[in-house]
C-alpha cells in the first residue's frame, strides 16, 4: 500500500531512514520510482582523436591490470615489472585500434559521448498492508529539513 510520495529519491531515502530510526520494520517497505524515463546526458563531442584517446586510455588500464595479474600469478617468468609494462603497451595499442574501429563503425551517426540513466517523476514508499498505517503515522512526525 502507498505510504508517502516524494519528488526526489533522496527525500524518499530520508523517509525510510527515519522509519528505520523509529524501529519500524523497514524490510516490509520499498521505494518505487513512478513515471520512469530514460535520460541520456551528453558529455562531449566525439571525433577521431577523442575516439583514439579514449580507446588508448581504456586499453592502458585494462593492460595494467592484466599485466599485474600475470606478474603476481607468476605467469611472466617472475618479472612483474616486465609483465605490467608489456600489458600496458599491448592494452594501449589494442584499445587505440578498438576505439578507432568502433568509431568508424558508427559511420558518423553518433559523434558524441554520453552517460545514460533512468529517472523517475516521483518516488513512492510502499509498505505491506499490515504495517502501512503505522508507517504513515510515523512519517507524519518526520522533521522538516
Amino acid at each position: 500500500m502507498n505510504v508517502a510520495t516524494y519528488a526526489t529519491y533522496p527525500e524518499a531515502q530520508r523517509a525510510v531512514d527515519y522509519l528505520s530510526d523509529q524501529r519500524f520494520p523497514v524490510e516490509r517497505t520499498a521505494i518505487v520510482g513512478e513515471g520512469l524515463k530514460t535520460v541520456e546526458q551528453v558529455t562531449g563531442r566525439l571525433d577521431w582523436g577523442r575516439a583514439a584517446g579514449l580507446g588508448f586510455g581504456q586499453g592502458l588500464f585494462i593492460g595494467l591490470f592484466i599485466g599485474l595479474l600475470f606478474g603476481l600469478l607468476g605467469l611472466a617468468g617472475g618479472n612483474i615489472l616486465f609483465a605490467v609494462a608489456y600489458g600496458m603497451v599491448m592494452g594501449a595499442i589494442t584499445g587505440l585500434v578498438w576505439g578507432l574501429v568502433s568509431y568508424a563503425m558508427t559511420g558518423g551517426r553518433r559523434d558524441f559521448t554520453s552517460i545514460g540513466g533512468m529517472r523517475a517523476d516521483r518516488y513512492v514508499i510502499v509498505a505491506d498492508a499490515e504495517v502501512a498505517e503505522q508507517a504513515r503515522a510515523l512519517l507524519a512526525n518526520l522533521p522538516a529539513r
